[in-house]
């Protein structure tokens, strides 16, 4: 079991890192907005010429390989709540990383979605 538990916190690590990478790679990219929709082969290569969206999308790869392994070990209903720990960690790295602004009401969810992770992975 202790085994099955560090494959999902990589694989939520992973998840974390990749959607983070995505999101600072899309802040240098820029908004996609109607105009740039209409020109959707220069949107696209101005997405994919940045290194960190590809990193994103690569840990979101291997995060899914682990998931695969993890899958292949525990029951869908207990390792799929224990992906909830990312509505934690995401807003965290935000609000670390990025200066993202977290509201008081965000952060009571945040402890209610912790409070869920703990008594699932006691059960």
């Amino acid at each position: 079991m202790r085994y099955s538990l560090l494959l999902i916190v990589v694989s939520v690590s992973l998840g974390v890192v990749g959607q983070l990478s995505l999101k600072v790679g899309m802040n240098r990219v820029g908004a996609i907005d109607a105009a740039s929709l209409a020109r959707p082969v220069e949107t696209l290569l101005s997405v994919f010429s940045m290194p960190l969206v590809w990193l994103g999308l690569a840990c979101y790869g291997l995060s899914a390989l682990f998931w695969l392994v993890i899958l292949s070990r525990l029951d869908l209903s207990y390792a799929y709540l224990m992906l909830a720990s990312m509505y934690v960690l995401i807003p965290l790295v935000s609000w670390l990383f990025l200066g993202e602004r977290i509201p008081p009401m965000r952060w009571v969810g945040m402890v209610v979605v912790v409070l869920g992770v703990v008594i699932v992975a006691r059960s």
